[in-house]
C-alpha cells in the first residue's frame, strides 16, 4: 500500500509466471531487480501440493548455482512481457476519434455483458469469493436513469439490498469488511478499508438519489458514523484499514454465540436471534455472523407489524451488543494515510451530501481536503502516505487524479471555485510527470522516479478505480468547465484507444464505461449566479443527474471561470442550464430550473 507501485510490477509478473496472483506476494528477483521465480503463500511445511518455504529457498538456491544463466534468460524475457503489456491501450495521439464509439447501442453491449455475470438471487456478479464491484452497479444505476432499463436497476438494487443486509456490512457498528467468502454475502473476510467503504457510500448516495428508499440514507449515515468513529484522526486525515483478526483468530471482535445474545438481550435475543439468522450450532466457526435474509422494513411488513416499533426493538439491542463489543479486545488500526484513499473518501463525503443534504458530510469534506492540502501537497508535488506528522513518499497517478476529482466535487457541493483553479493545476501537473508522446494512456509512476525496473500504464479497475479510467474522467469535465479543446481531445483518445476491452469486459473497466456512457448522454452544465446562489446547491444537488456539471458563485471575482462569461449578476439567484451547446434563457426560479432540469 505503501509502494503500489512495486506492487503493480511485481504481481504482473507473478501472475505470468503462475497464471494467478494475491497475497502475501513472494517474488526472487535477480541482483538487478528482475523476477524470475515466485508466488504467493508457501507453506512450512508441504501441503496443498505447494513446495514449503524452505524447500523453496533450497531449490531457488541450488538453482541460481547451477542454471544462472537461464534465470537471467528467463527474467529478461519476463521483462520483456512487463514492459510489452503497456502497449495495451496505446494509439497514436492523431488517432481518429471515431465518435461511433459513444452510441447508445455501445452502452447496450456494456449493460448486457455486466448483466451475464449477474447473480440474480443474491446480488453481485460473479461467484465467491464476492467483492462490490461498485463500479458495474454505478453503470446500472446509470443505465436505468438514461433508458429505464429496469433490468439494471433491479440488479443494481438488489446487490446493494444483499450487501447491506449481509454479514459482509456490520450489522452493529456499520461499514463494509472487503469481500465476501460465500455468494450470499455472509461470511467476509473481515477487513475493513477505507476504499471499500468510501466507494460504497458513494453508489448509496447515487442509489438514494435516484430512488429515494431510506435504506440506503441510514445506511450512509451507519458507514460514515464508523468512518468518523473509528478511522478519522483529530488533524481531519482518514486511516486506512482495519485488520480482519483480532487475539490471533479472524472475525472474532464481530460475532456472537447465541448464548451471548440471550444473556445480553433477555427477553428480546428471541426475535433478534430470529431476525439476524443466528442458531446454537452457529453459521461462522460455532459461533454467529449477524445478517438478514431480508431488510427490516419488508420483515415487519411479512410479520404484519408496525415498523417504527419494531425497528426501536431493533435498534435498542444494537445499542446494547455495540456497548457490550467495544469491551473486546479491538483489531488492530492501520493508521497510516494515503492521499490517493483519502481523495476517494473525499468525494463519498460529497457525494453524500449531495444526496441527503447533511452538512455534517459537506463539513468533514472540507476539513479533510484542508488536511490534504496542508499535509500533502507542497506547491504541485503531492504525497502518497502520511503519518506522525511526515509525508513521504512521492505521490503517484492516482494521488494526483483522484484528488482533482476530489476536488471537481467539492466545488460542486460548496460553490467555491478555488477547488477547481487547484484542480487544473494539479492536472497540468500530472501531464508532465505521468504522461509522454508514445501513449494517450498516462503512466503510474513519475517521469523522475528511477527505483523500478519497468513504468506501468494502470488501465483495470479493480479495488479502486483504474488511474487511467479517473484521469478521462476528469479531462473530460475540465474540458468543458476551462473550456479547453486539448483536454477534450485526450479524453477522447484515451477512451477510444480502450474501446474493445470496456464494451467487451465492462466488470473490469466499469469506470471507463461510465465515462463512456457520460460522453454519450452529454454533460448538463447548470451555472448559478447572483446573491444567494450558493444556497441552491442543496435544492440542485439531491436530484440525480450524473451528467451535470454545477458551478455557483454569489459574485463576480477576479479570477473568472470561462464558463461564467456572460452570465448576468444580480440580487437573486439566476439559473443558466445548457447541453449540446444549447442552452435556455436565463431562469429566475429554483422552481422552474427544476422543472426543466428534470425534464
Amino acid at each position: 500500500e505503501e509502494r503500489p507501485d512495486l506492487d503493480h510490477i511485481y504481481m504482473d509478473a507473478v501472475q505470468a509466471m503462475t497464471g494467478s496472483g494475491g497475497w502475501p506476494l513472494n517474488v526472487f528477483l535477480t541482483p538487478d531487480c528482475k523476477p524470475f521465480y515466485g508466488g504467493t503463500y508457501f507453506p512450512p511445511v508441504k501441503a496443498y501440493n505447494r513446495m514449503s518455504w524452505k524447500e523453496t529457498l533450497y531449490t531457488i538456491n541450488q538453482s541460481y548455482q547451477e542454471k544462472k544463466n537461464e534465470i537471467e534468460a528467463q527474467a529478461e524475457n519476463l521483462m520483456d512481457h512487463l514492459i510489452n503489456s503497456n502497449s495495451f491501450g496505446i494509439s497514436s495521439p492523431n488517432e481518429a476519434e471515431k465518435p461511433s464509439v459513444f452510441t447508445a447501442e455501445n452502452l447496450k453491449l456494456i449493460t448486457e455483458n455486466i448483466l451475464k455475470q449477474a447473480d440474480i438471487e443474491w446480488g453481485g456478479f460473479g461467484k465467491a469469493p464476492k467483492f462490490p464491484q461498485t463500479f458495474s452497479i454505478q453503470f446500472l444505476l446509470r443505465q436505468y436513469h438514461f433508458t429505464n432499463d429496469e433490468t439494471a436497476l433491479q440488479q443494481a438494487l438488489q446487490s446493494l439490498d444483499k450487501m447491506i443486509c449481509g454479514g459482509i456490512y456490520d450489522q452493529l457498528g456499520g461499514g463494509f469488511a472487503r469481500y465476501s467468502t460465500d455468494n450470499k454475502w455472509l461470511a467476509p473476510h473481515f477487513e475493513k478499508m477505507l476504499y471499500d467503504n468510501a466507494l460504497l457510500i458513494g453508489v448509496m448516495a447515487e442509489a438514494y438519489q435516484l430512488t429515494n428508499n431510506k435504506l440506503y440514507a441510514e445506511n450512509i449515515g451507519q458507514t460514515i458514523a464508523f468512518i468518523e468513529r473509528e478511522m478519522l484522526s483529530n488533524e481531519g486525515g482518514f486511516y486506512s484499514a482495519l485488520d480482519a483478526d483480532s487475539e490471533g483468530v479472524e472475525g472474532k471482535f464481530y460475532i456472537f454465540t447465541n448464548q451471548e445474545l440471550e444473556n445480553l438481550l433477555g427477553e428480546n435475543a428471541s426475535i433478534f436471534c430470529e431476525i439476524y439468522n443466528v442458531t446454537e450450532q452457529g453459521n461462522f466457526e460455532h459461533s454467529n455472523i449477524l445478517w438478514l435474509n431480508k431488510t427490516l422494513d419488508d420483515i415487519a411488513f411479512e410479520k404484519n407489524i408496525n415498523v417504527t416499533e419494531f425497528k426501536n426493538t431493533i435498534d435498542n439491542c444494537k445499542k446494547i451488543l455495540l456497548e457490550a463489543r467495544t469491551k473486546r479486545i479491538r483489531p488492530l488500526l492501520d493508521d497510516k494515510t494515503l492521499c490517493s484513499w483519502n481523495a476517494l473518501m473525499n468525494v463519498a463525503y460529497s457525494k453524500a451530501f449531495a444526496a441527503t443534504g447533511n452538512e455534517n458530510y459537506r463539513d468533514i469534506a472540507i476539513k479533510n481536503m484542508n488536511f490534504i492540502l496542508a499535509k500533502m501537497l507542497a506547491g504541485v508535488e503531492l504525497q502518497h502516505c502520511y503519518k506522525e506528522g511526515i509525508a513521504y513518499i512521492n505521490g503517484f497517478l492516482d494521488d494526483y487524479v483522484y484528488l482533482v476529482w476530489a476536488l471537481i466535487h467539492l466545488q460542486e457541493i460548496t460553490g467555491n471555485q478555488d477547488y477547481l483553479f487547484k484542480a487544473k493545476k494539479l492536472l497540468d501537473g500530472a501531464f508532465v510527470k505521468f504522461s509522454d508522446n508514445e501513449s494517450v494512456l498516462f503512466f503510474y509512476t513519475a517521469t523522475n522516479q528511477k527505483d523500478i525496473i519497468a513504468r506501468k500504464i494502470d488501465v483495470y479497475d479493480g479495488a479502486t478505480p483504474s488511474a487511467n479510467a479517473i484521469m478521462a474522467l476528469c479531462l473530460n469535465y475540465l474540458s468543458v468547465v476551462f473550456n479547453n479543446d486539448i483536454l477534450r481531445k485526450r479524453f477522447l483518445q484515451m477512451l477510444v484507444s480502450l474501446e474493445p476491452a470496456i464494451i467487451k469486459h465492462p466488470t473490469s473497466f466499469g469506470v471507463w464505461a461510465s465515462a463512456l456512457q457520460i460522453n454519450a448522454k452529454s454533460y448538463k452544465e447548470i451555472v448559478v449566479t447572483g446573491e444567494g446562489s450558493i444556497a441552491t446547491i442543496a435544492a440542485i444537488s439531491s436530484n440525480y443527474h450524473p451528467n451535470k456539471i454545477l458551478l455557483t458563485s454569489n459574485k463576480k471575482t477576479d479570477k473568472m471561470l470561462p464558463i461564467f462569461i456572460d452570465k448576468i449578476y444580480t440580487d437573486k439567484p439566476t439559473y443558466y442550464l445548457c447541453q449540446n451547446n444549447t442552452c435556455l434563457e436565463p431562469i429566475n426560479t429554483i422552481t422552474k430550473f427544476l422543472h426543466f432540469y428534470n425534464k
